[in-house]
């Protein structure tokens, strides 16, 4: 990005998996209790990245099953949540 100086929407997207494994980082050495939280919310932004990235050309399963997941890894970030506030 900085030899071309153009930055594209892919570009943006990897530097928020970026921000997000850093700050799954300080999160861990600040507090423990959480862990398992933070790569589901990675995964999470991975598999949208690649949906917006993939574009038109995809098959429509491929989309419903990456959804799919996406709600998958939401409904587990959840359970995790409420199960370590009890």
């Amino acid at each position: 990005m900085y030899i071309v100086k153009i930055i594209g929407l892919p570009d943006i997207l990897l530097m928020f998996l970026y921000i997000e494994v850093i700050g799954m980082v300080s999160v861990y050495y600040s507090d423990r209790r959480s862990v398992f939280v933070y790569p589901i919310f990675i995964a999470i932004t991975a598999l949208t990245r690649l949906i917006i990235l993939q574009g038109k050309e995809t098959a429509p399963e491929s989309v419903l099953f990456e959804a799919i997941a996406i709600l998958l890894l939401s409904l587990s970030a959840i359970v995790i949540v409420r199960m370590s506030r009890d």
